[in-house]
């Protein structure tokens, strides 16, 4: 994509501040209310399963409506839409906090997810509109360094607040921050007017929304309830005859809300591809290894949080570095050694037990997060990079969507996988809770896990030494490859 005509890139410093404000603003969030969840139980006098929906219902409007945003913003313009869901964020984080029950606190945190949803989708479409190309990869290289911060700080304000103030103010805690946002928005962001006389695709957006909420659901009934549950299977068969009608629609629309041609550039699939994968993994890691610190290893919640912030803290290091990088060598090489890296840290995991060293699991852990550093930003550069510029919020919202499926599989399959092997392991040792058995059977059930994580990423690392190559002939031969846009 080359730099877009009539934007005036002397103020992308004070477009990136405000987007920042909202990208440091919805990951703090996405952490910090996790670790409530047992206060919420217990102060609400709801179970768990009730509880959960504060979480699950968040991500689940968050995934069904992010591409509906992108294509607006595509059609009407990304500042106010983007300005708009800063404001709802904003509405539903005091709405959240003044909760009295259960179902209001559900019911706000949907107003709260349709603000971050038109957020989430427009943040890497308007970063990349505000840097010439040439500077793609460092901005979102300090994009993926806010992220990093947001997951280290939400744990550690999330502890500090529930210590000293109630868990009202782990909403509260967001309003200055949206309303600064807010007004950057709207002083600094461009106004970019894309062409008129566009149409919505109802019928695409419809289909999608369904499917989408059915993928989502039946990952949700996996983390509760494992694979037992009968309605977990209808509800992915119905999924995926949604999604197939979702594409049987697109293909037919005059102006479908995601243009399919996208995902015919090879480069761009395997990059989107790519990224569900790491997001799977370290979404797995992240609900799994905090398992194994405080239930094999015998750490207290303090030290358990402290050796989590290994990884995010590596990447923060890492990822504007090879963002930078990125833009003078290309991104392709760079993708594919931090998918290496991450391997490395993952094959160490599979061999973690009760005398694992400290020093150890710092420096695999390490190296996931050094991995995920040096891949996240120049991926995401050549994503945006590979698309259109009248189709970058819905490049922008696939790139959210990729990422937020990616975390909610992670979750869901990777805790009833490690969950069922458990209790395979443990045998005839009768245990309610997989947490309370045998620290053998937790270590083997992890091991598990770890097993289908590197396989995972090995396909990842398979895929983006493929597009390398492809890159590389297509540098060489350019006559033959004309679809593939060398880097």
């Amino acid at each position: 994509m080359e730099n877009i005509v009539g934007v005036d890139y002397s103020k992308k410093w004070l477009v990136m501040a405000a987007v920042a404000c909202e990208v440091f603003l919805s990951t703090i969030d996405g952490s910090i209310v996790n670790i409530a969840l047992n206060t919420l139980v217990e102060q609400l006098h709801q179970p768990l399963a009730v509880v959960e929906w504060v979480v699950l219902v968040y991500l689940l409007v968050i995934a069904t409506l992010m591409l509906s945003i992108g294509r607006l913003a595509d059609m009407f313009g990304k500042k106010k839409l983007f300005a708009t869901g800063l404001a709802i964020f904003t509405i539903g984080s005091a709405l959240c906090g003044l909760s009295p029950n259960i179902y209001w606190l559900i019911t706000s945190r949907v107003i709260q997810a349709v603000g971050a949803s038109m957020n989430m989708a427009l943040s890497t479409a308007i970063v990349t509109e505000a840097f010439p190309s040439q500077e793609r990869g460092k901005a979102l290289g300090i994009i993926g360094l806010l992220v990093s911060l947001g997951v280290i700080a939400g744990p550690t304000l999330g502890g500090i607040i529930l210590q000293y103030l109630t868990w009202h103010w782990l909403f509260f805690v967001n309003l200055p921050i949206g309303v600064i946002g807010f007004f950057m928005v709207l002083r600094f962001v461009p106004e970019i007017k894309p062409k008129g006389d566009q149409k919505f695709d109802f019928w695409g957006a419809g289909t999608l929304f369904v499917g989408m909420a059915s993928f989502l659901l039946a990952l949700s009934f996996i983390q509760t309830d494992g694979f037992q549950n009968l309605l977990v299977y209808v509800l992915l068969v119905f999924a995926v005859a949604m999604i197939a009608l979702f594409i049987k629609v697109e293909n037919k629309a005059s102006e479908p809300m995601i243009d399919l041609h996208l995902f015919t550039n090879r480069l761009f699939s395997i990059n989107l591809i790519t990224c569900f994968i790491t997001f799977v993994a370290s979404a797995g890691v992240t609900l799994l290894i905090p398992l194994y610190l405080q239930n094999v290893m015998g750490f207290d919640p303090q030290k358990t949080g402290i050796l989590m912030i290994i990884s995010p803290l590596a990447m923060a290091v890492v990822a504007p570095l090879s963002g930078a990088i990125s833009d003078r060598v290309g991104s392709r090489v760079l993708t594919t050694i931090g998918l290496v890296i991450c391997l490395t840290g993952y094959i160490a995991f599979i061999n973690l037990n009760a005398q694992t060293s400290t020093i150890s699991y710092i420096l695999s852990y390490a190296a996931i997060g050094t991995g995920m550093g040096i891949f996240q930003s120049p991926n995401n550069s050549t994503i945006m990079g590979e698309a259109p510029k009248h189709r970058l919020g819905v490049a922008s919202g696939l790139l959210s969507l990729t990422r937020v499926l990616g975390q909610t599989a992670g979750i869901s399959i990777l805790g009833a996988l490690w969950e069922a092997n458990v209790f395979r392991f443990a045998g005839k040792i009768q245990v309610s809770d997989a947490t309370q058995a045998p620290i053998w059977a937790q270590v083997a059930g992890l091991h598990d896990a770890m097993l289908f994580i590197v396989i995972f990423i090995l396909v990842a690392v398979f895929l983006s030494a493929w597009a390398l190559i492809t890159v590389q002939r297509a540098k060489n031969h350019p006559k033959q490859n004309p679809d593939l846009q060398a880097e």
